[in-house]
Order: C-alpha cells, then structure tokens, then sequence
C-alpha cells in the first residue's frame, strides 16, 4: 500500500487526532499505569492479611486462645462475648468463638474472611482435641451491618461521586460560559465575581443535597446498608466536603479557556485521589511515607467521616479534623480562585 493510498491517509487522519486530544492519550497511557503504580505500591510488600479471632471468656478461653493464636493467618484475642460480638459488627473480627461443648462459633456468611476464618478455626479446634474425625461446632450465622464490604464501599463512593459531580458538574459549566464568549457579556454588569462564584457553590451544594439523599436510599433499599449515627450528621458533612470540592473546581478551572486543558486538569485531580483517598480498599494499605499525604487530601477527610458516621456512629463533633480539612481546602480554594477569576 502507497503512503498516498485514501485508507493510509484516513489512518494517519485518525492517528494525529488522536494524538491531539490530551484527555484521550491520558486514559490510554498514563491512568493505566498510574493505577498499576498505586496498587503495587499499596499491596506490593503486603503479605496475606491475618484474620482476627474473638475468643469469649469461658471454660478453656486461655487454652483456645492460645491454639488459634499458634496458627498460621489466624490471631486470637480473649475478650467478653458482648466485646467480641462488637469485634465482629464493626469489621474488627472476622470470627467469634464461645467456648463450650461443643463450641459455638459466630459468624457473618456473606463475608470471605468470616469463611475462611471458620475453615481455620474448625481444623485447630478438631487438632486441639487430637481428632482426626472432624466434629463441627455449633454455627450461628449473622449478618452483621457495618461489617461487610458494602458497608464499607458506600461512604467511599458517596465521596468519590461528590468529588466527581463537582468537579465535572461545576467546573465544566464555567469553562462551557467562557468558551460560549458569555463571560465577556458579564464584564459590563454589575455583578461581584464572589457572588458569581458563590452562586456556582450553593447551586451545586442543593443538588448534592438530592444526591446524598438518593444515594442514602439506594443503599438502605438495594444493599439493607444501615445508619449507626445520625443522618443529619451524615448528610452534613457530605454537604460540607461537596462545597470543599466546588471550591477547588473553581481553582483549577479559574483560567482553563478550552475544555481540553479543564479536562486534564480535572483528571489530574481526580484520578490520584480515586486510588489514594480509600474509596475501593482502605488507605492504610499504603506506605507509611505517603500516609502524612494522603490524610492530608480532602477526598480521604470526607471518605473517613463518612464511614465513621454510617459503620461507627461518629458524632458530628468527633470528627472536628477531617472537617478542618474540608474546611481548609475549600476556604483557600475559593480563595485563591477569586483572586485569579477573570471574566475574559
């Protein structure tokens, strides 16, 4: 085939577009290997996970205690039954066992480390013993709110949803104005550029208002995920960290004059707090040096009040430091954007 041919030319036609749109070659190249950079780096040196084990006080506690604690992937710790049980609904054990005859082990199915957990302990129990005919404990099987993945994943999703809507849903409207040449119409009127901005704020904390509500209802209806603390709290503090977003949508948006610069900027954003900030898997999985870091963006703030007042039941008031975090990104940020904000 000639380098005139029409199928060559449309090829090349198609190859240099390509390579002109930023937000295209981001997706393709960079977040790929941004996401693989921060999963080795969160999981790379970490062996598998022990499962932690609440032994109940009772006959043969100390002795139970000991031989679970003695297997490989298991860690037991002595505790009242009520304590293990609280262990086991916040996510803190994966197992509680009542010592008797026969034992009694309390478990939630729908979690994996809970299974894996009873398979472990069932075969120590049954070497305790000096069986080798395996005779089963009793089982009782709870599904404990707070304790499973779900629980866990929603506040993180909430949080990422409301950066994301921000981000996108206000920034993107202030770079559609400006590429519209309607901010130039503005510089003739009367209006602050503050009330402008705070116009963009306000607007879009109502619309988050709906969608912390919906998103609250979807879950309570679809996945049975419960609210340990106050839903005001819960609905307030996601409203503040949303007005913390539309503070920093405006500063980067501020000067971007095409939607190809707003959009990589906004990926530039979203994409490391995506994968730092603990909306998938805990943020604790990191190394400790990036952990200063990633307590420090305002997305890991949010996600951890969050799941403090849905899975913990957290007063608003506890949790004065990721507020001030919130509070601190989004006052500067607006601050900042006002003082760069141009209507041309």
């Amino acid at each position: 085939m000639s380098a005139g041919h029409p199928l060559w030319q449309l090829v090349l036609f198609r190859l240099r577009g390509f390579i002109r749109e930023p937000e295209a070659l981001f997706w393709v190249f960079a977040f790929p290997l941004l996401t693989s950079l921060a999963l080795g780096l969160a999981f790379r040196n970490q062996a598998l996970p022990e499962l932690a084990v609440a032994v109940a006080d009772g006959p043969e506690a100390d002795a139970l205690t000991a031989a679970l604690d003695a297997v490989d992937g298991l860690t037991a710790s002595r505790m009242p039954e009520a304590a293990g049980r609280d262990a086991l609904r916040r996510g803190k054990a994966a197992l509680v066992l009542v010592p008797g005859t026969p034992p009694q082990l309390v478990v939630d199915p729908q979690r994996e480390e809970g299974r894996t957990a009873r398979l472990m302990t069932v075969d120590a129990l049954n070497r305790l013993k000096g069986r080798v005919d395996p005779v089963a404990p009793r089982l009782q099987e709870v599904t404990e709110p707070g304790s499973r993945y779900i629980d866990f994943l929603i506040p993180g999703l909430l949080g990422f949803g409301l950066l994301s809507s921000s981000l996108w849903g206000l920034g993107w409207a202030i770079v559609q104005l400006r590429m519209g040449k309607l901010l130039k119409r503005l510089v003739a009127t009367p209006m602050k550029r503050a009330h402008f901005l705070l116009a963009f704020l306000l607007s879009r904390s109502l619309l988050s208002l709906l969608e912390i509500v919906f998103f609250i209802l979807f879950a309570r209806l679809l996945f049975d995920v419960r609210m340990a603390g106050s839903h005001l709290a819960f609905i307030g503090l996601g409203l503040f960290g949303s007005l913390s977003f539309g503070g920093l949508a405006l500063l980067i948006v501020v000067r971007a004059k095409t939607s190809e610069a707003a959009n990589g900027l906004m990926n530039l954003v979203t994409m490391p707090m995506m994968l730092l900030s603990g909306v998938f898997f805990s943020a604790s999985h990191f190394p400790g040096w990036m952990q200063p870091l990633i307590q420090a963006l305002p997305l890991t703030a949010l996600n951890e009040g969050l799941r403090a007042i849905m899975i913990d039941g957290a007063p608003l008031a506890a949790l004065w430091p990721q507020s001030l975090i919130l509070g601190a990104w989004g006052f500067l940020s607006f601050l900042i954007a006002l003082r760069y904000f141009k209507w041309l």
